[in-house]
């Protein structure tokens, strides 16, 4: 593997069995080679098979076929390696309701190995820059969805992982909050984190991304910078990028119907 690979899949697939619908492939052998520094976009429609990719990225979902690794480390001979070097935050990360965002920091900042004047100088700094100061004291449960979200956040970059993978960041946030994380992923970079970043803001794909790649049916379709992108379809705007590349991978027939329906 090349040394400088922060994240990397070879054939990554993730298959199911429904009892009505039989086996359902939810990925179909994605590769990515994602580098140390480099902030890369993972865009597709709901059920494309993005969050699938990225939860076997982060250990959460075993691969039924392919290699996964996260800063060299195989996700599936060695997770609990490959956790120690990845901040993972999705859709679905959970808090406990009884703990205060200070508590929650403190509880996940012990399982990470910090302790003492570090772990509490970590958890200052994340609540100042998420401003969290006010509220970091009442418990989750009483947290407005924005408020849960920046605590989520903040659980993720507690360690200084040398890897983010970052499911919809923005969700929930309001316009400040959400300028505070973009201007984060871009410090990120310069410190020499890799991130990957699934969103819908397809604004914030175009300014934070270094390469985007496009997922659709459990297939990367896709995959360079804004411009390698823009030069292959010959679409100006990444909405219009995205939409050439998804449609020209439908039949006929869909083409057709999606033509109509714009």
């Amino acid at each position: 593997m090349t040394s400088n690979l922060a994240i990397e899949a070879v054939g990554l697939k993730k298959s199911y069995h429904d009892p009505k619908r039989g086996r359902i492939e939810a990925v179909r052998g994605v590769d990515l080679a994602i580098r140390q520094g480099e902030v890369f976009g993972l865009l597709g429609q709901n059920g494309a098979g993005k969050t699938t990719t990225l939860r076997m990225l982060a250990s959460i979902l075993p691969p039924t076929e392919g290699v996964a690794r996260i800063d060299g480390i195989d996700v599936v001979a060695d997770p609990i390696e490959a956790r120690r070097r990845l901040g993972f935050l999705s859709g679905s990360t959970g808090l406990y309701p009884r703990l205060t965002p200070r508590e929650t920091l403190r509880h996940f900042g012990v399982l990470h190995g910090l302790e003492g004047a570090e772990l509490e100088r970590r958890i200052a700094e994340l609540l100042g820059l998420f401003d969290m100061e006010a509220w970091a004291d009442g418990r989750c449960e009483a947290l407005s969805t924005g408020q849960r979200q920046k605590v989520s956040i903040s659980r993720a970059l507690l360690h200084d992982p040398a890897v983010l993978i970052l499911d919809e960041p923005t969700t929930g946030l309001d316009v400040l909050a959400s300028s505070a994380m973009i201007e984060f992923i871009e410090s990120r970079r310069a410190s020499g984190t890799c991130v990957l970043l699934s969103t819908h803001v397809l604004s914030e794909a175009e300014r934070l991304c270094d390469r985007i790649g496009i997922i659709h049916h459990g297939r990367v379709l896709a995959c360079g910078s804004l411009g390698e992108l823009q030069h292959q379809t010959g679409e100006e705007w990444l909405e219009d990028v995205f939409k050439r590349v998804v449609l020209a991978a439908e039949p006929a027939a869909e083409l057709n119907t999606g033509a109509k329906s714009k």
